[in-house]
């Protein structure tokens, strides 16, 4: 059987590795066809990248750039579809919840080939976020849907899907799938080589020292003047309050944004600090080693929060919701937005009780092994 998988950034080739290492040592029978659209452009993903992560690299890349959401869905659509005609695929596999992932679902549904869905089910419930309306479209399209989470389960129930799944799957009667996150049989796999290929604690002279990781990128955060104030102005404070570095990867977005909307007084006390310190853009295996050794993460990271539980590390979460509830409920993670309060009040409890739990809510680290296993009974 042949099966076209369907990436549109970084981190989704980082989740697709996942499935294509079960397939090329389990599923031989099963011929994978990586399609790159090119949705983002990162000049990260040198053959370094690729080969210090040991994942495939993509076959065939659309190279269809960045615009506005209309132009390049629609582009990617004509090319999608071009590919899929050329493939003939028995099924073509998507992830999450970007603009690729969307309009492979509407060209392949168009197409009539089976769409299968790797993290469906998660909602925010806020359909301002473009991400919300693709993964809600793409779910309902697809013929399989595996969910990484429990609620990710339950809502799929809720929007009418069925419990009971056959043998013979398709658009108009689909299987849902609760079978763990992929992420997190990745995070088992790379911690291993990030132990043996990252030196970032070494250049940073953090191997004994407490720290904490913070990460900061999401537009709603960036493109706010008030925002990214209260957020760099809390950051400071907490370095003060607790004379621990936060270490702080700069996405170069939110770098552009410091320059052009904070105060130049709040800009030279970052520069002068010597516990806010910010570096570069943190290669995937280093991000591991700053998350696994981290006393605390901040993040606006959706797979930054996950990891951080992955890691068994408490999480506030700079935004005003997460598809992640499980990890509010288990009270390792808050929810703060930018609201300064909370995030100082959070940032004392967590750092005062290193007594947290981390229950196994994201599966085991055998999904991409149960995917591929019903994705074969499926369609071979």
């Amino acid at each position: 059987m042949r099966i076209i998988t369907v990436i549109g950034a970084r981190p989704q080739i980082i989740k697709a590795a996942a499935l294509s290492r079960v397939i090329l040592n389990d599923f031989q029978e099963i011929e994978e066809i990586i399609v790159h659209t090119g949705q983002h452009y990162d000049k990260n993903m040198s053959d370094i990248f690729f080969t210090e992560l040991e994942i495939p690299k993509p076959q065939i890349n659309l190279k269809v750039g960045s615009s506005s959401h209309g132009a390049q869905t629609a582009l990617m659509i004509d090319k999608i579809e071009k590919v899929m005609l050329e493939y003939s695929p028995n099924a073509v596999v998507v992830y999450g919840d970007t603009n690729s992932t969307l309009a492979t679902a509407i060209a392949a549904s168009k197409l009539h080939v089976p769409i299968v869905h790797i993290e469906s089910g998660l909602r925010s419930f806020n359909k301002k976020m473009p991400e919300e309306v693709n993964r809600i479209l793409c779910d309902h399209v697809s013929t399989l849907l595996f969910s990484p989470t429990k609620s990710g389960y339950n809502n799929l129930l809720n929007e009418g899907f069925l419990k009971e799944n056959s043998n013979n799957a398709s658009a108009d009667s689909p299987n849902i799938y609760h079978c763990g996150d992929i992420m997190y049989d990745n995070s088992l796999y790379f911690s291993k080589l990030s132990d043996k290929n990252s030196g970032i604690l070494e250049k940073l002279n953090l191997q004994n020292e407490k720290f904490i990781l913070a990460t900061v990128h999401r537009n709603d955060n960036t493109d706010s003047k008030i925002k990214l104030k209260d957020l760099f102005s809390t950051f400071l404070q907490i370095t003060e309050i607790h004379q621990l570095k936060i270490i702080l990867p700069l996405h170069p977005r939110t770098s552009k944004m410091m320059e052009q909307l904070l105060d130049p007084q709040l800009l030279k006390k970052i520069q002068e600090s010597n516990l806010l310190t910010i570096i570069d853009p943190a290669s995937f295996l280093d991000m591991i080693a700053l998350e696994k050794n981290a006393e605390l993460i901040i993040t606006d990271s959706g797979g930054v929060q996950k990891e951080a539980y992955f890691f068994k590390k408490p999480c506030i979460i700079l935004r005003p919701q997460t598809e992640w509830v499980e990890i509010i409920e288990t009270k390792s993670a808050v929810i703060s937005d930018t609201n300064s309060k909370i995030i100082l009040e959070a940032t004392e409890r967590f750092l005062s009780n290193p007594d947290l739990k981390f229950p196994e809510v994201f599966g085991d680290g055998n999904a991409a092994s149960f995917i591929a296993k019903e994705m074969h009974n499926q369609f071979s």
